[in-house]
């Protein structure tokens, strides 16, 4: 058919029945919300229908660790060895870094206490170590960073937090490892784990810390296992596409040289691929310190304790030193993955069998020469075996006086914005999402897939959120997706046109680029502190904390998105006649919104996951039933609040990937 009969057709015929579709389901859920008075179980789900799958799953918990015996031992015995295990290694570290090993020396209170690793000492190897990695710039940063936690006063609890990663980091990358060569290999097993992927992902933490608690006590050994579930996903996700990708031609020069399936694995695949799952670690390294404060509540301690212990205080002084002590810790284990990534590794040819112990790791019994004498050193000199406290600084009354000064001269004008806000546009938009027939809201999603992805994600979207209907959550649910909704929103109209800015001016790339990797980096609970001191608690609160959480990922696929098209392309727009502006909202928009939109998504999974958090500052949606799940160790009510947030979330992220799958498809960008 040629392009002008193309051009014949009518409009309708060429989108397909969906227009159609769309207005009679618009038109039967209008009829549903006129007739709620009689149709009331269409707008409310009916209490006696609910299907009480969290009792269930409490009463299997109280099964499985009061009455499930495997023979020998009970399976509380069994998960109760396993933390024991697991708590030699954590033990070590933090005796090195944090409290030192207890000797008995004879009486029962009487012992020894040896003193931990010197702070200077710490201070200088690590610097040393990127130096030696990379360059005099990372040894600066890495020592100002380790530096700011001995000045401000923050170096015992970042030991702890750092012995607590120090152990997790290394079990989760090896774990993630494992399951990523297993899904290589097994293509059958890899579609049986993505959905645990995604459920480990979205899932919020709070969800899973109550059976955790139940299986293997409170404690750091808990919080540890806790860290090692919510950052393993990332680990396996990246370990299989590293395999995959690693070039045909080295996969056959394995096969050449008569390599077993194994010596495949470890000594071709895995070396080829070390570059991308050093991507994999980094994000282990980076998820580990995200998990810190949430850690703190089941035990962990450290940083993520002090910034939970402010916010309690509202002492925000406080808590931005322990959250920026947590960032900087972030960036120098950050920094220091991705350049040993990039250093080559040591070749198999050289000859080190006739070197001495010395000579052939000078740079490992220096550093250990190094620690042992500034110890050994602080035992007769004090400061350098603890930071000496006349030397220590801090920032924590600049910022209580700080918000104290906008409290006082702009009460006014912070309340009327968060009341008009509040009048105008989330209390409509709320009241608007819960009187929606949630019959309707399943078939308008269900349409949506069907429409973006065919049946197969039409079934599975229905499914998802008919689940959120059944197990009597429809109420919080559709509260969740109204904070979530408005927070996206103002997330995307303040996050985008940022990107656009950085995409087109490349100092403004390098200013935002680092604005939003320190906000990806800052703790989640650290946002709450000055919102809930400038605003109080409530739904306004908790939009302006979640705005300012999921912003990074909008600024930074629109600058990614913007960036990445060809440049042959601009240069053609430019060529015909077309001003700046032209080709901004011609070319380079249209696009770059796969990638945009890709960016929403992102930004929608950031809400959700700090929605969570804010159910401390007094909301009352699926966040808020989660941690009252976790207060009062409801096993069932916290795992089923848990599967409605992440059913949510990947409800959402399948019908945005499918939409931009699509849309890349009619721009030949695949």
């Amino acid at each position: 058919m040629s392009v002008a009969a193309a051009g014949a057709v009518p409009g309708f015929v060429r989108r397909g029945p969906w227009p159609i579709a769309w207005a009679l389901l618009f038109a039967a859920t209008l009829g549903l919300w006129l007739g709620k008075d009689q149709w009331s179980w269409a707008v409310k789900y009916p209490r006696g229908s609910v299907v009480p799958l969290k009792d269930w799953i409490s009463d299997f918990m109280k099964w499985l660790i009061n009455d499930f015996d495997l023979g020998l031992f009970t399976f509380k015995e069994f998960t109760r060895g396993i933390a024991w295990v697991l708590e030699w290694p954590q033990w070590l570290v933090k005796g090195l870094l944090a409290k030192g090993f207890k000797f008995p020396i004879g009486g029962e209170d009487a012992f020894w206490l040896t003193p931990t690793l010197s702070w200077l000492g710490v201070v200088v190897v690590l610097s040393l170590l990127a130096y030696r990695i990379k360059d005099r710039a990372l040894a600066l940063l890495i020592g100002f960073c380790f530096l700011y936690l001995a000045v401000f006063g923050q170096w015992q609890s970042a030991m702890m937090t750092l012995s607590s990663i120090s152990v997790a980091v290394p079990l989760g990358v090896a774990g993630g490892l494992a399951l990523g060569i297993r899904g290589y290999r097994s293509p059958r097993f890899e579609r049986a784990i993505t959905p645990v992927l995604d459920l480990m992902q979205t899932v919020p933490v709070f969800a899973y810390l109550v059976p955790i608690l139940f299986l293997f006590g409170f404690g750091p050994v808990a919080a540890m296992i806790a860290t090692m579930i919510y950052a393993m996903p990332p680990m396996v996700r990246i370990t299989m596409l590293a395999l995959r990708t690693v070039p045909e031609e080295i996969k056959e020069f394995g096969r050449m040289v008569g390599c077993s399936r194994r010596q495949m694995m470890w000594k071709v695949l895995l070396p080829a691929a070390r570059p991308t799952l050093m991507v994999g670690v980094n994000q282990v390294i980076m998820l580990s310190l995200n998990m810190v404060i949430i850690a703190s509540m089941i035990g962990a301690g450290g940083l993520g304790h002090d910034v939970l212990a402010s916010l309690r205080r509202l002492a925000i002084g406080q808590g931005l030193e322990a959250g920026i002590a947590i960032t900087l810790l972030a960036v120098a284990l950050d920094r220091l993955s991705q350049a040993f990534s990039e250093t080559a590794p040591a070749g198999a040819h050289e000859e080190v069998v006739h070197k001495s112990l010395l000579a052939r790791h000078p740079y490992l019994i220096g550093a250990l020469a190094l620690l042992l004498g500034t110890t050994l050193l602080g035992l007769v000199a004090p400061a350098l075996r603890a930071y000496p406290e006349a030397g220590q600084i801090t920032t924590g009354p600049f910022w209580d006086g700080l918000v104290r000064y906008i409290n006082i001269n702009f009460f006014d004008q912070l309340e009327a914005v968060k009341t008009f806000l509040l009048l105008n546009l989330m209390i409509p938009f709320k009241r608007f999402l819960l009187q929606l027939p949630w019959p309707a809201v399943v078939a308008m999603v269900a349409l949506a897939g069907l429409q973006l992805g065919g049946w197969r994600l039409a079934l599975l979207t229905a499914l998802l959120v008919a689940f959120i209907a059944v197990t009597g959550n429809w109420e919080k649910a559709m509260i969740t997706v109204y904070l979530c909704g408005i927070s996206v929103v103002f997330a995307s109209l303040i996050g985008c046109p940022l990107g656009v800015w950085a995409a087109r001016n490349d100092r403004v790339h390098k200013v935002v680029q680092a604005i939003i990797d320190t906000l990806q980096t800052l703790p989640s609970f650290v946002y709450l502190m000055p919102v809930v001191m400038l605003f109080r608690v409530g739904d306004f609160s908790a939009m302006i904390a979640v705005v300012l959480y999921a912003i990074p990922p909008a600024v930074r696929y629109t600058d990614h998105g913007i960036r990445k098209i060809p440049p042959a392309l601009i240069e053609a727009a430019r060529t015909s006649g077309c001003t700046r502006r032209q080709i901004l909202w011609k070319v380079q928009l249209p696009l770059a919104l796969p990638e945009i939109m890709l960016g929403v998504n992102q930004t929608i999974m950031f809400a959700l996951s700090m929605l969570v958090i804010t159910a401390l500052v007094g909301t009352r949606d699926l966040g808020q039933e989660v941690y009252i799940a976790l207060t009062k160790a409801d096993t069932g009510r916290g795992i089923v609040a848990g599967l409605c947030v992440a059913f949510i979330a990947i409800t959402a992220d399948r019908l945005i990937g499918a939409w931009a799958r699509r849309r890349k498809q009619q721009l030949g960008l695949e």
